[in-house]
């Protein structure tokens, strides 16, 4: 069984790209896969989440005085909107501490109208525009908590990372955990699909209680974790609590469902080429196949299912969608 998401031009297929996902249920039971299960890819920021979590458990949080909010911004991979900015802004200034301690890098919104207005009146993009200044907010939170030095934060062998690490070892059960450097700079892991799917059916699965906060403020405030337009705030807002998801890059996705029937499932994606532009209808289809989607919410998420393509002239000439053979 494999997803291929086709690029449609007209009526003919112009292009194809595979998608491998994997879904396991409450017992650990693959209930769904595409490809390779085992298939060994890295977490990117679908591990965002996880990286709340210790931050949370730490207590971190609380001595910060972080609230779900702030909380939903350390899971984020925002798009440097207003709302974004200032959340994150808030962190930083809670701590005592100025934007240059973030460790992060700087690039401009990713939401284009945030990004034209900052263009066009000439002003320079901040770490706090960076889709992760949420998480290096948290992680700068951690070091503060830990009583250790601000500087290196980002290092693999700085104390924070190890207590992240810690606890993602505590969630697998693995032992040893191969890792690079992520797009901001701090270490992200490489798991296999099987393993990233355990970890947000875990997510669901309220055992922990620094994940569940971590989720519940996913679902309080949807819109800081991604932004306008983004599937991961509409997805959340449509399923109103009963799903959370969180992209990452090079198109790798984790979902959390909330099941009447199955209890907590868990389910990871990768598109194999790296193309974001299948990675939503190949998650929806997913979804859609697994009986997770109501009719309701198929309908308010139509437009993440089957991706109209436009030219210059905004005249709609083919669309992407996604098909299970």
């Amino acid at each position: 069984m494999l997803i291929n998401c086709r690029v449609k031009r007209g009526k003919h297929v112009e292009s194809i790209h595979s998608v491998y996902a994997v879904a396991v249920d409450a017992s650990g039971e693959i209930i769904f896969s595409s490809g390779d299960p085992n298939y060994y890819t890295c977490f990117r920021s679908a591990f965002k989440p996880f990286q709340a979590a210790a931050v949370i458990r730490s207590g971190a949080v609380a001595r910060a005085g972080f609230s779900k909010k702030h909380i939903a911004l350390m899971c984020a991979s925002h798009r440097g909107e207003k709302k974004h900015v200032e959340t994150a802004k808030e962190m930083i200034n809670s701590l005592g501490l100025s934007i240059d301690a973030y460790e992060c890098g700087v690039h401009y919104p990713s939401d284009q109208f945030s990004r034209r207005e900052m263009v066009q009146k000439k002003r320079p993009a901040l770490a706090l525009h960076n889709n992760c200044s949420g998480k290096h907010a948290g992680m700068l939170a951690l070091a503060r908590h830990l009583g250790t030095t601000v500087d290196g934060y980002i290092k693999k062998d700085h104390p924070v990372q190890k207590n992240i690490f810690s606890l993602l070892k505590e969630y697998t059960g693995l032992d040893k955990i191969s890792t690079s450097i992520d797009g901001c700079s701090a270490p992200t892991p490489f798991l296999t699909l099987t393993e990233m799917a355990n970890l947000y059916q875990i997510f669901g699965s309220s055992r922990f209680q620094e994940l569940n906060l971590a989720y519940d403020s996913m679902v309080r405030f949807p819109f800081l974790v991604s932004g306008t337009g983004g599937f991961d705030t509409d997805f959340i807002k449509a399923l109103k609590g009963k799903a959370v998801t969180k992209i990452g890059g090079e198109a790798i996705r984790g979902v959390s469902v909330r099941s009447p029937d199955r209890g907590s499932v868990g389910i990871a994606l990768k598109v194999l080429d790296g193309n974001f532009r299948a990675l939503s209808p190949a998650t929806m289809k997913v979804l859609e196949h697994l009986g997770f989607l109501s009719d309701s919410e198929k309908l308010s998420l139509k437009n993440h299912s089957q991706i109209p393509l436009k030219n210059h002239n905004d005249i709609t000439i083919g669309l992407i969608d996604a098909t299970i053979d």
